[in-house]
């Protein structure tokens, strides 16, 4: 993976890797190896530049999830910050049948237990570890949205009244939960991986292009100005020259928020 410096605003990357290293570089200055076990947090702000290259020269396999958060009003107009957890809180999952399984809260919170990383608004980001053979039962916030992401194996999801019914999720699909959930049960016969994704309903209507999450069509193109101007916002990635990925042409069109519909 050769990923040359490229810009971000308005947004968190989130990145949590389950196979291979990856050599993170940024316009703060950090420089760090992203490895299994350890949550890697870049806040964007107003602006910020970094590159991501695969360690070693030759082809390695890589896996991991790489997760956009949205920045409030708050704080998406600050500067910029990362952060590296290599120590994060875990809770028991109950056993319905079986053994109890295990929630690994990489950000925000779930069932009273919080990670040391910075967020911004009501939200939670869990790898959750289901034994095989067993049933466990995940405790949710109602006024909450979830989904879970399919990472290994196959697991069974129970989402209606009917105890016996459903849905099978695999890691190549996402199963979105909604809200108004106090619960939900999850089983896997030979075992599973899963990350569960959730939190408050977001606040605001975002426009979001290409690296960028702003409000307005205006917002993108003076960002995307700025970058294709070397612009001092985005700062320069320690270690690399000129060597940059350039923005796309903005559309034709204009952009326009993306309003919810649940």
């Amino acid at each position: 993976m050769r990923v040359e410096p490229h810009p971000h605003i308005g947004l968190q990357t989130v990145t949590w890797p389950f196979v291979g290293d990856v050599r993170h570089r940024d316009s703060l200055g950090s420089d760090v190896v992203v490895r299994r076990g350890a949550l890697n947090l870049m806040t964007s702000g107003a602006g910020i530049s970094h590159s991501e290259y695969s360690v070693g020269e030759g082809a390695v396999p890589l896996d991991a999830l790489q997760l956009w958060v949205a920045l409030p009003e708050s704080r998406r107009h600050g500067g910029p910050a990362f952060e590296r957890h290599e120590e994060l809180p875990a809770l028991a999952l109950e056993a319905v049948r079986g053994e109890p399984g295990e929630a690994v809260v990489v950000l925000g919170s779930l069932g009273g237990v919080a990670s040391p990383a910075t967020a911004y608004t009501p939200i939670v980001g869990a790898e959750l570890q289901i034994p095989a053979g067993s049933r466990v039962r995940l405790a949710l916030d109602p006024a909450w949205e979830y989904a879970l992401v399919g990472v290994e194996g196959v697991a069974g999801v129970m989402t209606g009244a009917d105890a016996g019914a459903s849905v099978d999720l695999d890691r190549s699909h996402l199963l979105y939960l909604g809200m108004t959930r106090n619960a939900v049960e999850i089983e896997s016969p030979e075992g599973s991986t899963l990350f569960l994704l959730g939190g408050e309903p977001f606040e605001d209507d975002i426009v979001m292009w290409w690296n960028f999450v702003g409000r307005s069509h205006e917002e993108i193109a003076e960002a995307r100005e700025a970058w294709e101007a070397r612009s001092e916002r985005f700062g320069q990635v320690r270690g690399h020259g000129e060597e940059r990925i350039p923005a796309p042409p903005m559309p034709g069109v204009r952009l326009t928020q993306r309003r919810r519909r649940v």
